[in-house]
């Protein structure tokens, strides 16, 4: 039983790889969790679906490709990806119209995305037939999991680590790359009160600030800590060399209106993600008639237009945070505070993704991927 994945090209940096023709053999769950889940009260990434995809690569080529039962790995204490961090990921959703066809949320630019990381980290490519039929595949078998309700989706999670069983400081010869699925409700929930860090550094020019590798969420979690501890949700990165210039926050791109222009950090020194979010953001705003500038904002500009009153709204965006509003921003002993039931922009724009999303307003960007 299984779906046909056609020959295709795998390249990595030091080779191009040919894998033969295949298929992907499906072994499904006998009894769905889904009859004991309620998916109109969903915290984020707690429950999983009942399948998962793997595959590995072994001897410079892709195999065992296999959509089966989720259940846990068998893994050697030795495994490289524990001990030197080789690991990538994505985040990925999956939405429901209201005749209840099955969408996926711009996943080439994802798969591309992941590729890009997978490079920085020395791994192998992922060809894209195996990541996008294999993600189609799997959501079609589970699209049950995805939630009918506004604000919730199917949170589809590939990832690929090290599998080399060998302790020694140097790129591994196996991986395995899987997929896994997460039916979740809003991320934030709530208008957020963010920390702009000035002590900690997420990333800096010729690091990996580009790349979704899993150290840097990881290498992050301190400073997160430690703004929880003064009440705020997250923190705002700034520059590694200066601590001036504004990054990303914690899990999501970050965009200030200020007067008629939106503003969002460039992507010039590789030191923030290039969001998916971000992206369809940009096109939204366009098309609302605002000008969009990508360039390097300082903190004292951000102070500044706070002070004048030209500084209207600040928001997050990501795939798991789509649209999430910032009520407070602290730099220094200086609060920033906005009134968000006045706001047009931010909550238009979050307006319109979910009505693209689950089909109520037109696709004319071609975002969404029908499974």
């Amino acid at each position: 039983m299984g779906v046909s994945v056609f020959l295709f090209l795998c390249t990595s940096n030091l080779n191009i790889f040919m894998i033969a023709a295949t298929d992907i053999l499906v072994t499904k769950s006998g009894r769905s969790k889904l009859q004991d889940l309620n998916l109109d009260n969903l915290p984020f990434g707690r429950y999983f679906s009942d399948h998962m995809l793997e595959a590995d690569y072994e001897n410079g080529s892709w195999r065992n490709i296999e959509i089966k039962p989720y259940q846990p790995l068998l893994l050697s204490p030795s495994l490289a990806a524990l001990h030197y961090g080789q690991a990538i990921f994505e985040g990925i959703k999956a939405y429901k119209d209201r005749q209840g066809n099955a969408f996926i949320f711009r996943p080439q630019d994802n798969f591309r995305r992941f590729n890009i990381s997978a490079e920085r980290m020395q791994m192998p490519t992922v060809p894209e037939e195996l990541f996008m039929e294999g993600m189609r595949k799997l959501v079609e078998i589970d699209k049950n999991w995805i939630p009918s309700r506004e604000d919730h989706s199917l949170y589809i999670r590939p990832f690929m680590f090290s599998s080399d069983e060998l302790i020694g400081v140097r790129p591994s010869d196996n991986y395995k790359f899987m997929i896994i699925l997460s039916p979740t409700g809003p991320y934030y929930a709530a208008p957020m009160r963010i920390y702009v860090e000035e002590r900690y550094v997420r990333a800096a020019p010729g690091g990996v600030g580009y790349a979704k590798a899993a150290g840097n969420y990881g290498a992050a979690m301190l400073a997160t800590a430690e703004a929880k501890k003064k009440g705020y949700d997250q923190v705002l990165w700034t520059d590694a060399v200066e601590h001036k210039y504004v990054q990303e926050i914690g899990t999501m791109n970050v965009f200030f209106i200020i007067g008629n222009k939106a503003i969002t950090p460039d992507l010039e020194q590789e030191t923030i993600l290039e969001g998916v979010t971000r992206q369809s953001v940009i096109t939204l705003l366009k098309e609302m008639g605002l000008s969009v500038e990508e360039r390097q904002l300082s903190i004292d500009e951000i102070t500044d237009a706070y002070k004048s009153g030209s500084l209207l709204e600040v928001f997050g965006t990501g795939t798991a945070a789509t649209i999430s509003l910032i009520k407070e921003l602290r730099y220094k002993d200086f609060v920033m505070q906005f009134d968000v039931e006045k706001w047009k922009t931010a909550p238009t724009l979050k307006k319109w993704l979910t009505d693209i999303r689950e089909g109520r307003r037109e696709d004319k960007y071609g975002w969404m991927v029908k499974v």
